[in-house]
């Protein structure tokens, strides 16, 4: 993607993620059956790096197979800022991600537009603790040298042969993975992630933590709520995801959602002088460039593949997260690749997000739906229907074709039944947003007895950072756990 659009969602989401734990003296409940592993203590240092100034950097053995913990570990990676107000302080925010995101990274972009003078009572309050999972930027990553998806492999295949080609890559990516990774790669699952965490809270010496997560993270504390019941205070939930449907009916409202993103950012473009593509028919603009680079692949600067439709709509839907920045982004990125250059469609990685270390897990987390290439074709029809611009070229699909043929088994965790000993939590869910429904948060909340979604008029997500309304409502409820009333709308 372009700079302008991974600088921006890479901050955006710093800000937004940056909160989750505190102490308090409330006895938390024994947690459920769990294997017990050895004890162990963080390591903590000064940081060198000039960005970590006053901060502390540390280190937390945990077991890579928690059913054999004596078999082999991996180190965690943690940084903490200390509270500004220690006379006040109330206790640790545990900021976690997940899902190939570097938590500790995040922190940096966090610092770099300050953070800290907005957040109120997140920073003044609270230590800020950073845990990239297991796996993911500075814990143990992953790293596999086979690419994802090489040039001749689609994740869109309209034949028996091209449907081979792909399973038979994954099973290739699969076994390199395996074999620079070992074990690891079939541990990096919610389950085994959510037992880090309890791990860390242990390091810590807290009696219960606060969790914010956004989007894969909001399954994470779910998880670690319903795995160590009690051992949650607060949970301030952002762009919650919805796991408690079938698979296939999760790709299917997941696009559109996406679709429906897509319209708004066209109407969009049609009134504002903002928009690269204002005058035209952005819509119709953008359908002729995907057919046209399916028909001869657009070149991109540095010598890169050339990009087919097909990868220009796998790369549209991030472009259509946050309204202000990456709607713009979109149609500079759309009349760029008109005159000849799709660079910015190309994805850049970034030491905040590494697409090998998002897509291994999902082939953890979700059931396999499809094995055979017309319940696949069968699928992609209806995605066509739902979504006749994007084409269904969202995350869940990705996630669904990647692990075709994938090696190790999937086990997802059971969702949907209410979460006892979870406390109520704050959802904040955008009303139109191209990563998650609005109906997601509903479906998140019903599973947390008590809770309350907060909802906020708009495209975007990473709402802290956006929006007083959903700051001030979430410092609320993280100091004094006081939720708004149900039914809430945010409009700033």
């Amino acid at each position: 993607m372009s700079r302008l659009h991974t600088y921006a969602r890479r901050a955006f989401t710093a800000a937004v993620i940056a909160t989750a734990t505190l102490a308090t003296p409330a006895i938390a409940a024994p947690a459920r059956t769990q294997p017990t592993t050895p004890a162990s203590r963080i390591s903590w240092s000064a940081c060198s790096d000039a960005e970590f100034e006053g901060m502390q950097c540390g280190t937390l053995r945990v077991p890579v197979d928690y059913t054999h913990p004596r078999a082999g570990s991996l180190t965690l990676a943690l940084v903490r800022r200390p509270a500004d107000d220690q006379a006040r302080r109330q206790g640790t925010l545990l900021l976690n991600d997940g899902a190939g995101g570097s938590s500790i990274e995040q922190l940096r972009l966090a610092m770099r537009i300050s953070f800290p003078s907005f957040a109120g009572d997140m920073s003044r309050n609270f230590d800020l603790v950073a845990v990239d999972p297991r796996g993911v930027g500075h814990s143990t990553p992953i790293r596999c040298t086979t690419p994802l998806k090489p040039a001749g492999v689609s994740h869109f295949p309209r034949n028996q042969a091209q449907f081979d080609r792909l399973v038979a890559h994954n099973r290739a990516f699969a076994k390199d993975c395996l074999r620079r990774n070992g074990p690891l790669v079939a541990h990096v699952d919610l389950t085994s992630t959510a037992r880090d965490f309890e791990a860390v809270r242990t390091g810590l010496g807290e009696k219960q933590l606060n969790w914010y997560g956004i989007h894969y993270s909001t399954l994470l504390g779910r998880t670690y709520a319903d795995l160590y019941p009690g051992r949650l205070r607060t949970m301030v939930l952002d762009t919650a995801l919805d796991d408690t449907t079938a698979p296939a009916e999760r790709i299917r409202r997941e696009a559109a959602a996406a679709e429906e993103a897509f319209r708004r950012f066209t109407t969009w473009c049609a009134t504002s002088t903002d928009c690269a593509l204002h005058g035209k028919d952005a819509a119709a603009e953008y359908d002729a460039l995907v057919a046209r680079a399916d028909r001869s692949p657009i070149p991109v600067t540095g010598g890169g593949r050339p990009l087919t439709g097909e990868d220009i709509r796998s790369a549209t839907q991030d472009y259509l997260t946050l309204s202000g920045v990456t709607w713009p982004a979109l149609a500079q990125a759309v009349a760029k690749a008109q005159a000849g250059d799709a660079t910015d469609f190309t994805y850049e990685p970034d030491d905040t997000l590494d697409p090998v270390q998002v897509q291994v897990p999902a082939c953890l987390d979700t059931a396999r739906p499809v094995t055979t290439f017309d319940q696949l074709t069968r699928l992609r029809k209806d995605l066509a229907r739902i979504s006749p611009h994007l084409g269904g070229a969202v995350r869940s699909w990705t996630a669904l074709t990647g692990c075709l043929g994938w090696p190790v088994p999937a086990h997802p965790v059971a969702a949907g039944a209410p979460v006892h000993g979870a406390p109520p939590a704050l959802v904040l869910q955008s009303t139109h947003q191209a990563l998650a429904p609005h109906s997601a948060g509903f479906a998140m909340a019903a599973q947390l007895p008590g809770s309350v979604v907060l909802s906020r008029e708009g495209d975007d997500y990473s709402m802290f950072l956006l929006s007083q309304c959903v700051r001030d409502a979430t410092n609320r409820y993280l100091t004094t756990r006081a939720l708004p009333a149900p039914g809430t709308t945010c409009t700033d």
